[in-house]
């Protein structure tokens, strides 16, 4: 199979990736084989690529919004034919049940899916399943979460493995290409916006217990895939919110008032108001002072980013703890994703429906497409297409 290697780490302008021929995977027992047709290109990958959160173990096969078809059932037997599982019910695995939690139980004999059925994978690979965290429905911050294209190789190929338990059905009603962002921009984009305050999904943690409600006024720094994702969330379930978008690039303004946003405007811009919440998608620090002092008293700042790089750090020198912090203002961070945040949006998204911009590349082509993500290249999503 045809696939896009990271054999090094190292900056994104040299071309890190290689097209490579690899064997297809084999699924073992409990896992999909996906034949894969579509993956979206995530700022995430830039961080495990230029060394921020690098991967365990080279080569690797990056990627982690994938979308394609079940090519086959894992069993027992590898050398049992795949077509021959058409219809029938693989062995059931002896290993370990992928997160007992409330929301998932352990998975049945007879599998979820079939050869053929349309399937996603998201950045959630597996966790383990016995912590509290994943008995509790946090499996985001299970000790031995795994990271899709990162801790294994994920959807830069023509074909890919997954625990069974951890794919996610996509609605009829997306394309492909569509469908691959809302699996990680979308999803994470979803969380965010539960932990800035607003009441989404049935998740512990919801606004009513945070004591944020009300809510009226969203800030959204940075407007890539998750940014506009989120802003298209608000305008249909929340349509009074005004959301004011904070970006340095004049076309990410103008594309956030052309979905409707109230006011777009540099990083370092006030914003006609003061705001209840703030999502910061952006890998820098300097966005996070700004944000502090556009915030109510009461204000919560969410950092929806795995990492956020070093070249501007010396920036948090300028906090200022009355004008920044007091006034119990709060920062969050956003650590990964669940099962259930990407069954929820997923779920959502359809129903609104949500479809996400997006820009495609071929599959061969996916260091330009981040080089182009790096270099704040946006209008959407962006997403390689594998023939």
């Amino acid at each position: 199979m045809k696939a896009m290697l990271l054999t090094r780490v190292g900056r994104l302008e040299d071309a890190p990736l290689e097209l490579a021929d690899l064997p297809a995977p084999v699924p073992t027992a409990g896992e999909l084989l996906i034949k894969v047709s579509a993956c979206g290109v995530c700022h995430t990958e830039l961080d495990e690529i230029e060394g921020r959160t690098p991967p365990p173990h080279l080569p690797v096969v990056p990627g982690h919004q994938v979308v394609g078809t079940v090519a086959a059932l894992g069993t027992t037997d590898l050398g049992h034919d795949p077509e021959s599982q058409k219809g029938d019910s693989p062995r059931r695995s002896k290993r370990r049940n992928p997160v007992q939690s409330p929301r998932f139980r352990p998975c049945p004999a007879v599998p979820r899916f079939r050869i053929g059925d349309r399937v996603g994978v998201a950045w959630i690979f597996s966790a383990c399943g016995e912590c509290e965290y994943c008995r509790s429905g946090q499996e985001n911050l299970c000790h031995d979460f795994k990271a899709t294209g990162r801790d294994a190789n994920g959807g830069y190929a023509e074909y890919m493995t997954v625990p069974e338990g951890f794919a996610h059905s996509i609605p009829e009603v997306f394309t492909d290409a569509e469908a691959a962002p809302l699996l990680c921009a979308g999803a994470v984009g979803y969380r965010s916006l539960r932990l800035a305050g607003w009441g989404l999904g049935h998740n512990p943690n919801s606004a009513a217990e945070l004591g944020h409600v009300p809510r009226s006024t969203l800030g959204l720094t940075g407007f890539g895939a998750s940014g506009h994702l989120v802003l298209k969330t608000v305008w249909h379930q929340y349509p009074k919110t005004r959301v004011y978008v904070f970006a340095r690039s004049k076309d990410e303004q103008v594309f956030a008032r052309e979905l409707g946003a109230t006011w777009a405007g540099d990083t370092n811009n006030e914003p006609p108001e003061q705001l209840d919440a703030i999502i910061d998608t952006t890998p820098v620090w300097g966005p996070v002072v700004a944000a502090l002092a556009n915030l109510k008293p009461g204000g919560r700042l969410v950092i929806n980013a795995i990492r956020k790089e070093e070249i501007d750090k010396q920036g948090l020198l300028g906090l200022d703890y009355a004008k920044h912090l007091w006034m119990e203002k709060e920062i969050k961070s956003v650590a990964n994703v669940t099962r259930q945040d990407v069954t929820e949006f997923l779920e959502l998204a359809a129903r609104i429906p949500i479809k996400p911009e997006v820009q495609e590349y071929a599959l061969e082509d996916a260091n330009q497409a981040l080089l182009d993500l790096k270099e704040r290249r946006i209008r959407g999503a962006k997403v390689l297409r594998i023939d």
